[in-house]
């Protein structure tokens, strides 16, 4: 699951083994279940010649628990005008903005993730949220409606932050009570936060390289597949795959579909 932040230009590429291939940024998401394999490359490419390609990019890893672990592939684009974007008013008339961009807010429901994600079951109480507020903004984070989740708030970008009557700054990351209503107090610059939540999954973990499996011996297992197929093999003329700078966003997918925008 990839976010690239609206506040920037540049552009990430990803192809895949599948025959899927994309451009996106501007805040858009790229949402990915790996399943029974994948190979993906991803591409930071210099669209500007003429100034910074600056870029900021979450990369979000959503384990799939033992059940759904060789499901197939799939890739789907969450375009930034997908996205639910809420703006709140405090008394003071500052705003915070919220995209919703997994799981809901108050009424305010996230477009709908890949099939077989372990966020497209709203019992599992997956939420992923970008927050913006204003300098000296205040925003009260609402309790979740689904007990016994993780809930994760991080600090990216900004001065401080009062998150509950505490104070943190910058790069900080906090545990929060998911039973708890959450009052966030920002400092005199710009604050921007991302938040995590979910339900554990409650299975062992087994992690080597690229790959996540529950055992040690299903990782050699998974090591012994790409060995033997390769995933579906590299269908790209280059390992490092680039389009034309000129192309701008689209989304090419395995059934021949494209999306552009």
């Amino acid at each position: 699951l990839h976010r690239v932040d609206r506040r920037q230009r540049q552009m990430c590429i990803r192809d895949s083994s599948l025959g899927g291939a994309g451009r996106f940024g501007a805040g858009d998401v790229q949402w990915m279940t790996a399943g029974k394999g994948i190979q993906h490359s991803e591409m930071f490419p210099m669209v500007h010649e003429d100034k910074d390609n600056t870029l900021e990019i979450f990369q979000v890893w959503l384990n799939l628990p033992k059940s759904d672990k060789f499901v197939d592939p799939h890739f789907k684009m969450l375009w930034n005008d997908m996205i639910p974007e809420v703006e709140f008013k405090d008394d003071k008339g500052l705003s915070t903005l919220v995209n919703v961009i997994a799981g809901g807010l108050n009424e305010i429901k996230a477009p709908k993730p890949t099939p077989n994600s372990w966020a497209s079951d709203p019992n599992n109480g997956v939420s992923v949220l970008t927050i913006k507020l204003e300098a000296n903004a205040t925003w009260k984070l609402p309790k979740t409606a689904v007990k016994e989740v993780n809930r994760t708030l991080y600090f990216y970008s900004g001065e401080t932050m009062n998150v509950a009557g505490e104070e943190i700054t910058e790069y900080h990351l906090v545990q929060l009570n998911p039973e708890e209503d959450i009052v966030l107090e920002n400092g005199k610059k710009e604050g921007c936060l991302l938040l995590l939540q979910g339900k554990p999954i409650k299975e062992p973990v087994a992690q080597y390289g690229p790959f996540v499996m529950n055992t040690d011996a299903e990782i050699q297992e998974a090591f012994s597949e790409y060995r033997k197929t390769q995933f579906g093999g590299w269908p790209w003329p280059n390992q490092e795959q680039v389009h034309d700078r000129d192309k701008g966003r689209f989304a090419l997918h395995a059934d021949g579909s494209e999306e552009i925008k």
